[in-house]
């Protein structure tokens, strides 16, 4: 099942005589709070566009907004010794953007660029401060969602030093799919380059060794999944690890 599958009810369609959670918005952080903090959370939002090309924030910059994407997905990159940036998470309807504002932080650490269209509810640093003073529910999740990043960004430092270009590859499009819930993807050689920091040589390379195996259909500026089972089978552990890790914490 796929990480960023939008969260529309609060029970398994098809459940009969349950009534469906009309309250759901598509963030799973969001939906899984009590209904009366998600209404406050709501209420406080606002529905903005994702789209593609556009800089949420930039390192350095004073945060005003967090972001929980609805659908669509954000990469966020880190500045490195080399003149490009390492792309270090994507993130989609199963986070948020601005966690530090929960820590107290209001200083961005990294660039968030958005990478697949969407939508996403945009709250005010104000009001996600209010939420989180009030001790409930939504701090004890974001507490988890931390804890859970921390941990993906220790996997996938050790996945850029022990895994194959093809892997991370593998890796990287499972990610992105799981945000998109599309099995067409429009991402760059360029942007893949990023997210793996390597030369577009090399992502087309290994793009071209995952299409041998009939795991994805390679243009320029598209993939296109073509065998799901296929591609987590190319991809390292780390994709199933840091899954297991999400599920685990925040289910």
């Amino acid at each position: 099942m796929s990480l960023a599958a939008p969260v529309r009810t609060a029970t398994p369609p098809g459940n009969p005589g349950v009534e469906p959670d009309r309250h759901a918005c598509g963030n799973r952080l969001i939906d899984a709070l009590p209904r009366g903090e998600r209404t406050r959370l709501l209420a406080a939002g606002k529905q903005v566009d994702l789209s593609p090309g556009r800089v949420l924030h930039e390192p350095g910059q004073r945060m005003r907004h967090a972001w929980f994407p609805l659908t669509g997905f954000v990469g966020l990159s880190m500045r490195t010794f080399h003149p490009s940036r390492m792309e270090v998470d994507l993130v989609g309807n199963e986070g948020m953007l601005g966690v530090a504002l929960a820590l107290g932080v209001a200083e961005c650490g990294e660039r968030a660029l958005v990478l697949g269209p969407g939508i996403a509810l945009r709250i005010s640093a104000t009001a996600l401060h209010r939420e989180v003073r009030r001790d409930g529910a939504l701090r004890r999740l974001l507490n988890r969602y931390v804890y859970v990043l921390m941990m993906r960004f220790v996997q996938n430092a050790a996945c850029i030093a022990s895994h194959k270009i093809e892997q991370r590859l593998a890796r990287v499009l499972l990610m992105s799919q799981d945000r998109a819930g599309s099995e067409s993807l429009a991402l760059t050689q360029a942007s893949l380059a990023q997210m793996l920091g390597v030369r577009r040589v090399g992502v087309t390379e290994a793009a071209g060794a995952l299409q041998r195996l009939g795991c994805i259909r390679y243009s320029r500026g598209h993939v296109a999944v073509t065998d799901r089972p296929g591609l987590e089978r190319a991809a390292c552990g780390c994709y199933r690890a840091n899954r297991a890790s999400h599920q685990r914490w925040l289910g």
